[in-house]
């Protein structure tokens, strides 16, 4: 089993600049896309959670550009758990280019997310819920290689 969660992605001309390569708003997009897809598929609890008073609030995104990519290129965004603590996650996103050649690791993103509960008005820090967590268990970043 791999050790990051996977969403795959074709690059459309829409997500492209006036220069031919991806415009790098779009990265970010893919980032939240690929959390969602994560909540759908490994925690849909927690979406449930989040229908009534859970909030993923996003604290910081960022992401490093280490080649560009054109329309039509086949990606495959990896998120990976980074940090947990009591009431916050912190993931890692590696945007790999696939081709008939191999794999090529194009950027890589971090999000950090503050789970926050009751009214908008008076959101308060929350604890991580318990499906999140073992849901994120088996895609923790190994840092014993660095």
């Amino acid at each position: 089993m791999a050790d990051y969660y996977e969403i795959l992605h074709t690059v459309g001309f829409e997500e492209t600049n006036l220069v031919g390569n991806v415009y790098y708003v779009n990265y970010v997009r893919w980032q939240g896309r690929c959390r969602e897809m994560f909540l759908k598929e490994k925690a849909p609890a927690v979406l449930e959670e989040v229908r009534h008073d859970l909030k993923l609030f996003t604290l910081k995104v960022d992401c490093e550009f280490y080649a560009e990519i054109t329309a039509f290129d086949e990606l495959s965004i990896r998120l990976r758990l980074e940090e947990l603590t009591q009431t916050q996650i912190q993931f890692t996103f590696d945007y790999v280019h696939l081709t008939d050649e191999g794999e090529r690791l194009v950027a890589r993103g971090r999000q950090r997310i503050a789970c926050m509960r009751g009214p908008n008005t008076a959101t308060v820090p929350s604890r991580v819920p318990e499906q999140l967590r073992e849901a994120l268990a088996p895609y923790t970043v190994d840092r014993k290689g660095e």
